[in-house]
């Protein structure tokens, strides 16, 4: 299935199936791509599927759209072409599935799923254990505070996104043996040991504190 890998800064926040004969990006959140940048236009670009060919056109936006650095009005893409729209960089994927990206998973507070545990039962007399640091290179987003305080997160994904859709969405990207923290979507930009990130993605530490949709994240990198 045609698929849509979209990218800011090198770092990949989501993967958008193309499943309707319309897709339509843009900055307003009635697109079904929504781009919150402000270089993008409110109704910026439109995907047209019919039979095996897909088409992209750009919709008279103001900064134009670009296919592998080009600027296009129309024009059919291909396996691997690249997008353009203002900071973003959209790869278009309709063959295998690229090697090294991984569906985003998004989770709102109160929903995070729990790690598994390990196997066998805890003898009946053991007090409850304190949750295992993440694996050597591994990380995992622990919560803190808010209605889901004390489940974790996996970061067994290239991206992860977590928050509120709709209120503030952030990203945490595997890159080797590192992870970074970025901004996607909404008004409130995560705060980092306190500190409000900007639009650049920044690295993350053992230990950090992340707040984010009024809930409170430490990351742990073992």
């Amino acid at each position: 299935m045609p698929r849509m890998v979209v990218a800011i800064d090198g770092v990949v926040i989501k993967e958008v199936l193309l499943t309707q004969e319309r897709t339509t990006m843009g900055r307003r959140p009635y697109n079904d791509v929504v781009i919150d940048n402000l270089a993008v236009s409110g109704e910026h670009a439109v995907v047209v599927m019919s039979g095996d060919d897909v088409e992209l056109q750009d919709l008279g936006s103001t900064n134009g759209t670009y296919v592998n650095g080009k600027p296009i009005k129309r024009q059919l893409l291909r396996n691997g072409d690249v997008v353009e729209m203002g900071r973003y960089q959209i790869r278009f994927l309709h063959d295998a599935p690229m090697s090294g990206y991984d569906k985003t998973m998004v989770f709102a507070s109160g929903m995070l799923p729990r790690i598994a545990p390990a196997a066998g039962p805890a003898p009946a007399s053991a007090p409850a254990s304190t949750p295992a640091p993440a694996a050597a290179g591994a990380g995992i987003v622990r919560v803190v505070t808010g209605p889901a305080a004390g489940r974790e997160v996996a970061l067994t994904k290239v991206v992860t996104t977590i928050g509120k859709p709709g209120v503030a969405v952030a990203s945490i990207t595997r890159r080797h043996h590192s992870f970074v923290l970025a901004h996607v979507d909404g008004g409130e930009f995560p705060r980092l040991n306190g500190t409000a990130i900007g639009a650049t993605p920044v690295p993350l530490k053992n230990g950090d504190r992340i707040l984010l949709a009024g809930a409170e994240m430490e990351f742990v990198q073992g």
